[in-house]
């Protein structure tokens, strides 16, 4: 059939109509906050290149995700930004790191939250970069006894799920071994399966102080103009045990995202990253867009081209705006 016959006009003439016929739904369940956990007390400090994001300490991370909760956003993923680092990222894995003392009071005061630690070594290393140095290059199987150790500490803190970002070879058969060594089988891993070396992170290294001191991540994030690469990362991270991949960022790599979500039967994670966020609300606030706008049809384009869970900076304000409801 065709025109005249046909006119696809008709299933959009009014809103009840296109409400019928709606496709794709966002809801807060799908909605993950990240935050960003500093020491000290009473701090709250504005990232600059984000706005309405903050470095906080654990105190105020307890009441943001009171609130977090209360407006129906009940996920965040911590990042952790210590006092002091050292050259292999393993000060974040002791004790009283920053993540696992976050994590204790988060679970304390706000049981049902589910709390998600990254687990990387760039806001922990001298040097930024997401390992251990040997020849000037981040040494893969030096790094995995950091990531491992890490993963064991958040874990015996009461994190909900890890989350490995580093993009090293073989890290999530060893984070799930270490894991269900140490009593923690039940503990999921959301891989960072598809991570690119992208320029849309600058924001988040402000946010995070985890810029590299000397050269690039291209030798262990991946080449942009490569998809058929993300496909053999993800297959190798669900064959190891990941029990979530995720693709990141998200805009560019749509096309990804809906490649793994036509290929692998497993939950699809995508990160709206510091920059995809940053640029909405820098020519919002010139009054070049219309922010709520494009926030809420970008992230439709997310949960259309496949994700299941969306990390993004806008979790805080999508929730403000529904002003209760938990879909749009």
């Amino acid at each position: 059939m065709y025109f005249p016959s046909t006119r696809l006009r008709r299933l959009r003439a009014n809103p009840a109509i296109r409400a019928m016929v709606n496709e794709t739904i966002v809801s807060l369940d799908n909605l993950v906050m990240p935050l960003f956990a500093c020491p000290g007390e009473k701090i709250k400090n504005p990232i600059s290149s984000m706005p309405g994001n903050y470095q906080l300490s654990v105190d105020m991370l307890v009441e943001e995700c009171r609130e977090l909760h209360k407006l129906g956003i009940h996920s965040v993923l911590l990042f952790g930004i210590p006092e002091t680092k050292d050259d292999t990222g393993m000060i974040g894995a002791h004790e009283q790191a920053i993540i696992p003392t976050a994590v204790r009071a988060i679970k304390k005061a706000i049981p049902e939250m589910f709390v998600i630690a990254d687990v990387c070594n760039c806001e922990y290393t001298s040097h930024g970069h997401c390992g251990t140095i040997v020849n000037k290059d981040v040494d893969n199987d030096l790094t995995l006894k950091t990531l491992a150790a890490q993963a064991v500490a958040f874990a015996h803190a009461g994190v909900n799920m890890v989350a490995p970002s580093d993009m090293m070879d073989g890290r999530i058969v060893y984070i799930r071994e270490e894991l269900d060594e140490n009593g923690f089988s039940h503990i999921p891993i959301m891989a960072y399966s598809a991570k690119y070396a992208s320029a849309f992170y600058g924001p988040f290294r402000e946010a995070a102080e985890s810029a590299p001191q000397f050269g690039d991540r291209q030798t262990y994030q991946m080449n942009p103009a490569n998809s058929n690469e993300a496909m053999r990362e993800i297959e190798l991270d669900i064959e190891e045990g990941a029990d979530i991949i995720m693709v990141k960022p998200a805009l560019s790599y749509l096309d990804i995202i809906r490649r793994a979500k036509d290929t692998y039967n497993i939950p699809i994670a995508a990160y709206n990253v510091s920059g995809e966020f940053s640029m909405v609300k820098a020519a919002a606030e010139k009054g070049w867009i219309d922010g709520e706008r494009i926030t809420r049809e970008i992230l439709k384009s997310i949960r259309r081209a496949g994700a299941d869970i969306i990390l993004t900076y806008h979790a805080k304000e999508i929730a403000q705006w529904l002003k209760g409801e938990k879909t749009f």
